[in-house]
């Protein structure tokens, strides 16, 4: 089983919680840092299959917000993974939730070896915890945009 959350040092991943816990005030730091590491096994695996529609859940979409706020980081880990994952947000509409979109997504998660933690994935009647992040994504939309890195 790889584990996403090596993907960032232990201050690199305790700075992008933080941003987590400040946009989510009574937020417990576990919960962050498992939003955290469901962040960075979603954007591992858009990486890792480009032209795939693929799409987080609301609550990993927090994950990743805070991960896109710290640009030197985010930009760094979008080159070791060899490619850079631009964030296409739309605004929330849970009539548009698709849940066949997300298992796809759990899937190509899990075929990389990355642990799904199922809480983070609930739909949006039902979502552990109510998030600052304020957009929500689809497949309709096409695919997360995927930029190969660049040679030489």
């Amino acid at each position: 089983m790889s584990n996403a959350r090596a993907l960032l040092s232990d201050a690199q991943f305790n700075d992008v919680r933080a941003t987590v816990l400040d946009n989510n005030p009574g937020m417990e730091p576990e919960l962050a840092g498992r939003i955290v590491t469901g962040a960075l096994a979603f954007v591992a695996t858009a990486a890792a299959n480009p032209g795939r529609s693929l799409a987080p859940s609301r609550v990993v979409d927090e994950g990743w917000h805070a991960l896109i706020l710290h640009t030197r980081l985010y930009t760094d880990l979008c080159t070791r993974l060899g490619r850079f994952i631009h964030h296409m947000p739309e605004r929330p509409d849970p009539s548009r939730h698709n849940p066949v979109a997300d298992e796809r997504t759990i899937t190509l998660i899990k075929a990389l070896g990355y642990e799904i933690d199922r809480d983070l994935w609930r739909g949006p009647e039902d979502e552990l915890v109510s998030v600052a992040a304020s957009c929500r994504h689809s497949d309709d939309t096409g695919p997360i945009v995927i930029i190969p890195k660049p040679k030489g």
